[in-house]
């Protein structure tokens, strides 16, 4: 195997979107998996707005919108009636794309198609066993044969398990949140709307169906969760579980007319909220589920660590050509492990709402969340929690704080724009990132600030005018979406600015 600049162990979707991005960003990295194959189940089954965006950026949605259930609800019952439905789709909140009902088997199958566009691929049955680092860089020794392979850096995106975070020796704080979960993807006769997910609260634990769709089979494939923490002791198998959902699915929702034929897939689990004590260890990192583990209820797995990989490559490329220092990097965890703390807070949060059982929280749940989960604004502020959209790093070391009222400010993310190109063609902002920072301008007065992010950033940076809207400054987007800096035409401090962020003075080969 040949050295590299980045080796990704793991090729999960964390994995693979940092691989691509990277590719993009013109750094050589290489993938491997101690699995024998791609994963052919679907775990993950909903991306939200932020990593379909994330997809978009790095070329590697391909069709999956086609193949998707979009524009995706959830529906809680009481009392066998619908009492919330809430939508996940796109309510005006600016996204480029709304959420995804879909496989992530799908989702990495279109990765791995990227990547492959892009001149790599996944070495399979290709373990770490065991890497040591120094100041130039990581020796890892991968399979039973331990072939020794050397790169500048190495990042573990390879699960909850992560032999990486355990070699590098960085700790994995948390705690057990509740007892059993099962999971199954079945076909079955169910006469309810696919266009959404179901959710019944009862008293024992909730029980939740999601549809999903089978390339080639027919329309009645669901994954069912359920809370089920006097189930059998020990690891249930397949059989086991099925019987198990068949006697819950009457128990939970009230209704005899659901019948389970098969299932495609089965899991039991347990819920933990864990987070790596570091992101980074000298050169080696940690994205995805590697870094933090939470609860699924709310989907928030696939887009955390995809978020991830976007943040973790622009900064890794900058370095990696030699326009900024390695401090730089120190702003990955800086950056995504304070988002990572929130979504364990709120998805903690959810789940033991879910999940309590004393009558004080069924009082809660069921006669004060529901009437206030009813009013469009609690819908929007749901829709938008879900979508990671809210994400920003304005208080982190490369944001503009708190203090400015013009809006977007440093550290958020700037939504989907109509832009023109230099030539006049039209754009959107968001197929211009991924391997690009963009200027973006009100008029065509980019190109003084053009020259000196070139100077600093290389050929990475385009200049585009706004095609409409209210704009009155320049402003400066990084490739994952979040705006870098914003000024006025007459106050030209945008190079200043960028040697401040990229340290230039104290770069590193």
């Amino acid at each position: 195997m040949d050295d590299t600049e980045v080796l990704v162990v793991g090729a999960g979707p964390a994995g693979l979107a940092l691989a691509c991005a990277l590719r993009l960003h013109g750094i050589a990295a290489q993938v491997v998996d101690s699995a024998s194959g791609p994963a052919s189940t679907s775990r993950a089954n909903i991306l939200h707005a932020r990593g379909v965006e994330v997809l978009d950026r790095l070329g590697a949605l391909g069709d999956l919108p086609d193949r998707a259930l979009s524009a995706v609800t959830i529906t809680q019952y009481l009392d066998g009636r619908p009492a919330i439905t809430i939508r996940f789709g796109d309510v005006g909140l600016g996204a480029a794309r709304p959420a995804l009902y879909i496989s992530q088997a799908d989702i990495e199958a279109e990765l791995r198609r990227r990547l492959a566009e892009l001149g790599a691929g996944v070495r399979w049955n290709t373990p770490l066993v065991e890497l040591t680092q120094d100041a130039d860089g990581v020796t890892a020794l991968l399979g039973d044969e331990r072939v020794p392979l050397r790169c500048r850096w190495l990042a573990g995106c390879d699960g909850s398990h992560s032999t990486v975070r355990k070699l590098a020796g960085i700790g994995f704080s948390g705690v057990r949140l509740t007892e059993g979960f099962l999971l199954a993807d079945v076909h079955a006769d169910w006469p309810v709307d696919r266009a959404g997910g179901h959710g019944w609260p009862h008293r024992d634990g909730p029980f939740f169906a999601l549809p999903m769709r089978e390339a080639g089979g027919a329309d009645d494939l669901w994954r069912l969760m359920a809370y089920d923490p006097t189930g059998a002791d020990g690891v249930p198998g397949d059989q086991e579980i099925v019987e198990r959902f068949r006697r819950l699915v009457p128990e939970r929702t009230g209704r005899a007319d659901i019948r389970i034929k098969d299932a495609v897939w089965t899991s039991a689990f347990r819920v933990h909220r864990r987070l790596a004590d570091t992101y980074r260890r000298g050169r080696i990192f940690l994205a995805g589920d590697a870094a933090h583990i939470h609860s699924p209820l709310g989907g928030q797995g696939m887009v955390t660590g995809m978020g991830d990989a976007e943040n973790l490559a622009w900064k890794l490329a900058l370095v990696a050509h030699g326009r900024a220092a390695d401090a730089l990097l120190d702003t990955y965890e800086a950056e995504r492990r304070p988002l990572a703390t929130e979504v364990l807070r709120q998805t903690s949060a959810a789940t033991r709402l879910q999940v309590g059982d004393s009558p004080f929280m069924r009082f809660l749940r069921n006669r004060v969340l529901v009437p206030v989960a009813n009013l469009p604004a609690v819908q929007r502020r749901a829709g938008q929690l879900a979508s990671q959209l809210w994400v920003t790093y304005r208080r982190g070391p490369l944001g503009g704080g708190a203090g400015s009222r013009r809006r977007p400010r440093p550290g958020d993310r700037v939504p989907d724009l109509a832009c023109l190109r230099p030539d006049g063609g039209a754009t959107r902002l968001h197929a211009e990132l991924g391997r690009r920072w963009v200027l973006l301008s009100p008029g065509g007065d980019t190109y003084a600030y053009a020259d000196e992010a070139r100077e600093r950033l290389g050929d990475t940076v385009t200049a585009l005018t706004r095609d409409s809207g209210t704009q009155r400054d320049v402003w400066l987007i990084r490739p994952d979406a979040h705006l870098a800096w914003r000024g006025r035409h007459a106050a030209a401090r945008l190079g200043p600015w960028l040697d401040r962020v990229l340290r230039q003075e104290q770069t590193q080969s």
